[in-house]
């Protein structure tokens, strides 16, 4: 199959913006859920038994409760945005074809 002259393959991916936003998104993001699973693993061991590793803060059942509970929903949200922040990185690498060209995937 011969190409024609006025073929040109770079055209068929988009040149978008810089995606420094969706990186330092997803660093944030990352950091937030290594804090998250920190502050988890503290409120754990305060209510398993083991010495309290933030001081006072987590020094009572109640006070760990709460740190598992806010260690857990920073992991999850951290996770999250990490997840959201990956797909619109990896967007930009898909190819500018017409949707009825595309392969269908159910």
């Amino acid at each position: 199959m011969k190409l024609s002259d006025g073929f040109d393959a770079r055209r068929l991916r988009q040149r978008g913006p810089s995606n420094w936003r969706t990186r330092l998104g997803a660093l944030f993001s990352a950091i937030m859920a290594t804090v998250g699973v920190l502050l988890t693993l503290a409120g754990a061991a305060s209510l398993l038994g083991h010495p309290p590793a933030l001081g006072d803060l987590n020094a009572s059942p109640a006070g760990a409760a709460m740190l598992l509970v806010f260690g857990l929903v920073l992991l999850y949200l951290g996770v999250a945005l990490w997840r959201r922040c990956r797909r619109r990185m990896r967007r930009s690498q898909e190819l500018n074809l017409a949707p009825h060209l595309m392969k269908k995937h159910d």
